[in-house]
């Protein structure tokens, strides 16, 4: 909501319902009344609203995207250091090229997608500020004091680094919405993170972000001049993210790996330097959005507990009112990217071939709408010998640690994202593969095979990832759109 009176005209006619739903909860007859609380129960009866049509009209992407990247301010135990990264001149890189040229060795059939340029790219550097009071804002000092301030914190012992992708559904939010996530994932790791504000569709779609990503990782690999930050080894980089940072996490993760498969030793040019491209220490993903065709059966299935809206399989040029940035120029039927593109392993991690070789894996899911696609990321990778911590829910909706952080079980989530990232860094040795179910209400732990979360089959999961794709493809046909020429 862009203002107080905005919330209060979107609450005011959800007033009646609410006390409906209360009253339900509280005589048991919910099917959540066993799981949650009340305030959960609310909690979610309102984002659910506001992600169903709690409004008869939905405004313009433009307007919606806009509320999301106002700037709250920042105040309370969370530096912030704002900073631009520079991109390099086209004739001193060529990591665009290595992007290109794992796209089309990755693909399955013919793709269309416009080349992205590369850009200037904003980051804040975030950490946590212990001896700040609750409201107290950052001082009038210059962004590089401020960075300065934040790397000699005394509780900021280790060296781990989280490259950081905020969720939003690719085309809403920025480091800004998820300070409070960011500042906590650096107070748990005594560390430090990079929240990346990468470009945003429907202006800029794939493979943007991903170019954004990969720039972003080489930027604090090997920094470029005028960088406030010094070089950082890639053995105290981990990738975090999530919902649609998660699937930027896998997704940049899935073109490092694609790159190690097909060189012993992968070089990228950057910044006029010809420079090695290692793995991080590891990757992170908190309900992650791994298959853009949403095709995998919980999101339906798990509709109770949450409060994403079901697949429709909708044509997106239909569903959002037309203005000036959408329908894109070329015109596409996702936000994001090319429906040729929606089953690509670069864009929906959950078709991916293999994880093997990868570095040790954190995923958390709830019981959600993309419960089935994080299961089988989870087990596929640790199947194939790659460690994996896994967490699973019970009950709980998409991203429930960040939206609310008042339940035991999202303080519970975040200590374990910390934990897990320390030890990737500090302690390497001590990452193992396991595998955890919390209950929502007791907080009963029980441990859980990983390799067994899910057992469906990668051919399964890719037929059913081709039909929701040829759905949206039929839709795009009925409108009479037609399909957009291949970019060159």
């Amino acid at each position: 909501m862009d203002s107080s009176l905005g919330l209060l005209k979107f609450l005011f006619p959800q007033i009646p319902g609410l006390a409906n739903t209360a009253l339900w909860h509280t005589l048991g007859q919910l099917e959540t009344s066993s799981k949650w609380d009340l305030r959960t129960t609310l909690t979610v009866q309102v984002l659910r609203q506001m992600m169903q049509g709690g409004v008869k009209k939905p405004s313009p992407i433009s307007k919606v995207q806009a509320s999301t990247l106002k700037d709250p301010g920042i105040k309370g135990k969370i530096w912030v250091a704002k900073a631009t990264v520079a991109a390099p001149k086209p004739a001193d890189e060529s990591l665009r090229e290595a992007v290109f040229k794992a796209i089309d060795e990755m693909k399955e059939g013919a793709v269309q997608y416009t080349k992205p340029e590369l850009v200037d790219t904003e980051v804040e550097w975030t950490g946590f500020r212990p001896d700040a009071g609750k409201d107290e804002p950052l001082p009038d000092i210059s962004e590089q004091e401020k960075y300065e301030r934040l790397m000699s914190e005394p509780t900021r012992t280790s060296g781990t680094t989280l490259l950081y992708f905020h969720g939003g559904a690719y085309w809403l939010c920025a480091p800004s919405t998820h300070r409070q996530l960011t500042s906590r994932l650096a107070k748990e790791t005594h560390g430090r993170v990079c929240s990346v504000k990468y470009r945003l569709a429907p202006q800029a779609a794939f493979p943007s972000q991903l170019v954004d990503a990969l720039m972003m990782y080489l930027s604090l690999l090997y920094p470029p001049p005028g960088s406030m930050h010094e070089a950082v080894p890639a053995r105290d980089i981990l990738f975090a993210g999530d919902s649609a940072g998660g699937n930027i996490v896998f997704a940049l993760l899935q073109l490092l790996l694609q790159l190690h498969r097909t060189s012993d030793k992968p070089t990228v040019r950057f910044h006029g330097k010809d420079v090695d491209v290692p793995l991080p220490a590891g990757a992170c993903a908190n309900s992650g959005w791994f298959d853009i065709c949403r095709a995998m059966p919980s999101l339906t299935t798990n509709a109770n507990f949450d409060y994403l809206p079901p697949s429709n399989h909708k044509d997106s040029m239909t569903r959002f009112p037309h203005e000036d940035i959408w329908p894109a120029t070329p015109p596409r039927g996702d936000l994001f990217c090319d429906l040729s593109l929606l089953d690509h392993p670069l864009v929906s991690p959950l078709s991916a071939a293999s994880w093997e070789g990868s570095p040790p894996l954190w995923l958390c899911t709830g019981q959600e709408g993309l419960t089935d696609e994080d299961c089988f990321v989870a087990s596929r990778a640790a199947s194939e010998g790659v460690v994996v911590q896994f967490e699973q829910y019970e009950a709980m909706p998409h991203c429930f640690a960040r939206l609310m952080p008042f339940l035991p079980t999202g303080d519970r989530c975040l200590r374990s994202w910390g934990d897990f990232c320390k030890r990737c860094v500090e302690e390497p040795g001590s990452v193992k593969t396991n595998g955890t179910y919390v209950y929502a209400k007791s907080g009963v732990e029980k441990a859980i095979d990983v390799a067994g979360v899910s057992t469906m089959a990668l051919g399964e999961v890719k037929r059913l990832m081709a039909e929701a794709k040829e759905k949206r493809l039929k839709g795009y046909e009925k409108e009479g759109k037609g399909m957009p020429k291949p970019a060159l």
